[in-house]
């Protein structure tokens, strides 16, 4: 992968000198995972920084044996990173990260991400950035806490959509498009119930908002500007 190319695909190293990409290319390890695969326990946190070349992962909270005892954090898809914090905080971890789909991953060491962080300035304050925003969307998340679970949802779906979609064309409808996400995973990151969840997913179809693929694992976000309405962003 050329350094242009690397700064194109992740956000992160948009702000980052042609040394540093350079650097970091020269450390990078490849990886491949299956969906439903685990590609990070919980004891490997703090080993490396992530980077998603491509497909759909997420990060789940493990509190005891069983899936009724783990809940979805996040979904991150490419151009994303996690593990960033874990290289900081050295206290234990109780989450790991799973393959939602077939996904590449590009790793760094931690010793060399910290190193390079020190190095560029640019790029340390780009990862600053990042992290801010990502509590901003936490922060939002409980701002919404009381508010109806299709508000939820729809916030979700949103978020998702700007963060990772790509622009489709089908012919018979244009949109968004993202990952089919699980219901359950959907439920979640909204902080509602899997029942609702399918309900208004059910709901938002009906009226055209949303379109599922099924055969090729994607959804349609078809409508943004109504489900910004119905997030409350418009």
């Amino acid at each position: 992968m050329q350094t242009e190319a690397f700064s194109e695909l992740f956000p992160l190293l948009m702000a980052a000198n042609p040394e540093t990409l350079e650097l970091l290319l020269s450390v990078a390890v490849e990886h491949e995972y299956p969906a439903n695969r685990a590609v990070l326990m919980e004891d490997a946190w703090g080993n490396a920084v992530y980077f998603i070349a491509s497909g759909w992962v997420k990060v789940r909270r493990l509190s005891g044996a069983g899936e009724d005892n783990v809940v979805t954090l996040a979904i991150l898809g490419k151009g994303d990173f996690f593990g960033e914090m874990a290289i900081l905080d050295e206290s234990p971890r109780s989450t790991d990260v799973s393959a939602l789909s077939s996904v590449k991953l590009i790793s760094i060491s931690a010793q060399r991400f910290i190193q390079t962080l020190f190095q560029d300035p640019q790029l340390h304050h780009r990862m600053l950035q990042l992290m801010v925003r990502r509590l901003r969307q936490t922060n939002i998340r409980f701002q919404l806490r009381h508010k109806p679970p299709a508000v939820k949802l729809a916030n979700t779906l949103v978020a998702l959509g700007e963060n990772y979609g790509q622009e489709f064309n089908s012919g018979t409808h244009s949109g968004t498009e993202i990952f089919n996400i699980p219901s359950k995973d959907l439920a979640d990151v909204s902080d509602i119930g899997v029942e609702e969840t399918s309900k208004i997913m059910e709901k938002l179809d009906s009226k055209g908002w949303i379109k599922i693929d099924s055969a090729n694992q994607s959804m349609h976000l078809v409508n943004m500007k109504q489900l910004m309405h119905l997030a409350g962003k418009v």
